[in-house]
């Protein structure tokens, strides 16, 4: 007898395969975190998700993002933004955003900063970083990011670097996909020896639906899954 197809079931098998991922790394299973995509997803597929327990959610807007957090607000939610942002979008991401996964240029983190200063509060970030040929793809070069990181730490303080993010090529090959990840977590462990104050390197934001067991093989410390919770968009999107 086949398993109804629902959020509850669905999420249970990303789990499991999280699990299995970790064991074939010889990883602990809590060391790896899931944040669930709900981007394009309504508010009712998010209170659904809710009742399953969970309450972290990734957006790629600020505007989806507020109008979300507005109709759910008093839940105790955490709002991450995981899409590029625009630099005229930093006021939106200041004010609502619980973390942003897509620091990657500095007028970037310039905006952010001048408006966190005004709301008077601070903001986790994680550096996203190119590790594929992509044009499609946004990100620093891994060569621009030591300088990046320890001009964060003496010039926007209202940033609290927590680690890295990584999308990979958008690939059949399985090598391919997987030396992304590698190079964001050698990437990672170069930058640990360099000692940067003020900068934590705990964190590995890279795997997806249809990529997250290669990422966790490769040291990913969170999986960004949509589509493998919340079933398909109705735009092809594999995360």
């Amino acid at each position: 007898m086949t398993d109804v197809d629902t959020m509850a079931t669905r999420l249970a098998r990303i789990r499991q395969r999280i699990a299995q991922a970790c064991e074939r790394a010889g990883r602990a299973p809590d060391s790896v975190t899931l944040l669930p995509v709900s981007k394009t997803f309504e508010v009712d597929a998010v209170r659904e998700a809710m009742a399953l327990g969970l309450t972290r959610f990734g957006e790629n807007k600020t505007q989806e993002l507020r109008q979300k957090a507005a109709a759910l607000a008093g839940q105790g939610l955490q709002w991450v933004l995981i899409g590029h942002l625009q630099t005229n979008k930093a006021k939106d991401a200041a004010r609502d955003a619980t973390e942003l996964q897509s620091l990657d240029r500095l007028d970037l983190a310039e905006a952010l900063h001048r408006r966190l200063v005004n709301e008077g509060r601070t903001l986790d970030v994680l550096v996203q970083v190119k590790t594929s040929s992509e044009p499609s793809k946004y990100g620093m070069a891994p060569a621009d990011v030591a300088a990046f990181l320890r001009r964060i730490t003496a010039d926007f303080p209202t940033l609290r670097v927590q680690g890295l993010m990584t999308m990979a090529a958008n690939s059949p090959d399985p090598l391919e996909v997987r030396a992304c990840f590698r190079a964001l977590r050698e990437l990672r462990d170069q930058l640990r020896q360099e000692s940067i104050a003020g900068v934590s390197l705990e964190r590995l934001s890279m795997g997806m639906s249809g990529d997250f067991e290669l990422a966790i093989e490769e040291g990913s410390t969170e999986v960004r899954i949509g589509t493998a919770i919340f079933g398909a968009r109705s735009y092809p999107d594999p995360q």
